[in-house]
């Protein structure tokens, strides 16, 4: 039996930084990947696929062209599959060339097999060759993952019907398409597919989408998605999903209605990948979605086992995941970390792509503080319209009482990017004299906080 410091389960952002981390403490690590290669669902079916494909879809669909060329314009006429997943799969490999580089340049070892517990110190390895080994160490990190969740009764063949897994080997572009379910994953994909001109159905049994967010920012999102005809059907319960029949699947609504599309995607949500972990054997716990419980510092019940990423649930973005891998193997071996959980940036890469830091309006209300806000369109600024942009709002809020910066709220182009500006302040303690005397570059997109900021000013009271 071979014995390591730090064994970690999963090759996803978590592990990987976890891994490094502890190997930059002098500790002996070795990552465990149930895959052939590693990268966890981060690299292949999630976070690097779909921003890839939205890349590629924007591209050659001419999308950021269009405002100077008009909405018939095209990169590529005819647009497949094939040309997407060609991009996909350069992007991957590359990917995972360096996150191998990564891990051999710091005496990581890296072990392909399923892994399960055998007691809180000792786990079995099923190798790919279907032999058998046994480690052992003194600390261990749970960062399996999740998998699209799969509601029983709904007929998933990777043909017709998909999961946010499956979709991504999509073998031909349908004309028309069906979303199951809003959140931030079936969003994503409902509005990449619509800028290939698929006729879209974006289908929600909630009342209003993506509630974490500002809601002048979401009305201004849809807005944009029903200008260029996407149909968007909120408060409607799905009650069936019949096989394909006819080359069209049809969707049945609790209220009667039916919608048909060539294929439908449906995004139920993630699973914890821990029902094959023997957690039992540990002494831990999953809850009915498998996902683990940790402390602050990502312990999980058993003091030695931490749990980090998405396994552990809510925010589930890859950014806060490497941070939250990193911090439980600085806390497992003795290393202070100053980081902080409060003040991440959310970003949604939908078109047009959104990001968020810092507290909404409906917060700062149930919170009994007083604020104002500014906002900026994008096409009001020189560098919207040397770009041809149609669409983008930034948004601005303000402590009334000492004129600090609260939130950002951004929708539209490179607002994934824009945000860390906001993210800065925010962190410091700045205020709204900040943006106000400060000098952007001209012309840019980033002359937007000034611009809100200066909105928010006439709104102070004298």
């Amino acid at each position: 039996m071979e014995h390591f410091d730090f064994i970690i389960l999963g090759s996803g952002p978590a592990g990987q930084r976890a891994a490094i981390q502890a190997a930059k403490l002098g500790r002996t690590v070795a990552v465990i990947e149930k895959n052939t290669v590693i990268g966890g669902a981060c690299v292949h079916t999630a976070t690097i696929p779909s921003k890839t494909l939205r890349e590629a879809v924007l591209y050659l669909s001419g999308w950021r062209q269009r405002g100077f060329y008009g909405r018939s314009y095209r990169v590529k006429e005819r647009i497949s599959a094939s040309d997407l997943v060609q991009r996909l799969d350069i992007t991957v490999r590359h990917e995972v060339e360096v996150l191998q580089h990564k891990l051999y340049r710091n005496m990581v070892r890296s072990i392909p097999g399923e892994a399960r517990f055998l007691d809180p110190h000792r786990l079995a390895v099923l190798m790919y060759d279907g032999n058998g080994i046994e480690l052992s160490a003194d600390k261990i990190l749970v960062a399996t993952g999740t998998t699209p969740a799969q509601p029983p009764g709904i007929p998933f063949d990777g043909t017709h019907v998909f999961d946010s897994d499956q979709i991504l080997g999509i073998k031909q572009l349908p004309r028309t398409l069906v979303v199951v379910g809003a959140g931030v994953i079936g969003v994503e994909y409902a509005s990449i597919f619509s800028a290939l001109d698929i006729e879209v159905t974006l289908v929600d049994s909630r009342p209003a989408l993506l509630e974490f967010l500002d809601r002048e920012i979401v009305d201004e999102f849809l807005h944009h998605l029903r200008d260029r005809g996407m149909n968007i059907r909120l408060g409607e319960k799905v009650h069936s999903i019949a096989p394909p029949e006819g080359g069209r699947v049809k969707v049945r609504l609790a209220s009667g209605r039916e919608v048909r599309a060539e294929t439908v995607l449906v995004t139920a949500g993630r699973q914890g990948a821990t029902a094959t972990l023997g957690l039992e054997h540990a002494g831990i716990a999953a809850d009915e979605r498998g996902r683990l419980r940790v402390d602050e510092h990502f312990r999980t019940e058993v003091p030695h086992i931490y749990a980090a990423g998405d396994v552990i649930g809510f925010p589930s973005l890859a950014s806060t995941s490497m941070e939250q891998g990193r911090h439980a193997a600085c806390h497992a071996f003795g290393a202070t970390t100053a980081q902080s959980f409060s003040a991440y940036p959310f970003g949604i890469y939908a078109v047009p792509e959104m990001s968020v830091v810092g507290m909404t309006e409906a917060e700062a209300q149930a919170a009994g503080i007083g604020y104002e806000t500014g906002t900026a369109n994008f096409r009001e600024t020189s560098r919207g319209q040397i770009l041809g942009l149609r669409e983008g709002l930034l948004k601005l809020m303000f402590r009334l009482d000492d004129r600090r910066l609260l939130g950002v709220h951004i929708v539209g182009e490179g607002a994934t990017e824009l945000v860390h500006i906001g993210q800065a302040v925010l962190a410091h303690g700045g205020t709204l004299d900040y943006f106000v005397d400060a000098v952007f570059n001209y012309p840019t997109l980033a002359e937007t906080y000034k611009i809100a900021a200066l909105d928010a000013y006439n709104r102070f009271p004298a």
